[in-house]
């Protein structure tokens, strides 16, 4: 499975699909249309893209990312029955990661339909299924890590308000994985 590739920004194909170049190998790679925009204007030396390889009967697709935030909201997405890569693909077509999140954070499957292929069972399905497990970096930009900490502790289980009561006493200093460790004693004890 191809996790990341770095090489050269070579255009875009007919239908609107990056080439990356890698040591003479060219990697058609589909993209959410603000990287595709981005790197057309940049046009920068050195691309590096976070993949996810979907593998079909027919055919094997990579989906290419700038951050690595990109890449795992693509997947939770992909985590709703129903919802597949090239859907999951049209809805970060819509608007970036941090605005999408907000939007199911607060419920709002409505703004989600007007996605190609999303309807409003499939809407209301990805709000339902994903509002707990949004997590919103405030407008400052950062949260010290905490953040990354929330997300790690519903990845072991913990819900969303277990997480955020233990990430309250946590200090602002340290790194995310101390703050793991310091977050976990509390909730143990």
């Amino acid at each position: 499975m191809i996790g990341k590739l770095t090489g050269r920004f070579e255009g875009s194909t007919t239908d609107g699909q990056l080439l990356i170049d890698v040591n003479g190998v060219g990697y058609v790679v589909r993209a959410p249309l603000l990287a595709i925009e981005s790197l057309k204007a940049g046009r920068a030396e050195a691309v590096s893209l976070y993949i996810h390889t979907a593998v079909r009967e027919d055919a094997i697709d990579l989906y290419g990312f700038t951050t690595e935030e990109e890449l795992a909201f693509f997947k939770q997405l992909m985590s709703v029955s129903g919802i597949g890569p090239k859907t999951a693909l049209g809805i970060l077509n819509t608007s970036d990661v941090l605005s999408l999140k907000r939007t199911i954070a607060q419920g709002d499957s409505v703004a989600l339909i007007k996605v190609f292929g999303v309807g409003k069972k499939s809407a209301e399905r990805i709000v339902v299924e994903l509002k707990d497990k949004m997590v919103i970096i405030g407008s400052s930009g950062s949260m010290g890590g905490e953040s990354e900490v929330m997300e790690a502790l519903m990845a072991m289980g913990y819900s969303m308000s277990e997480a955020r009561a233990a990430i309250k006493t946590l200090p602002r200093e340290g790194s995310v994985n101390e703050k793991v460790a310091l977050a976990l004693k509390n909730l143990v004890s």
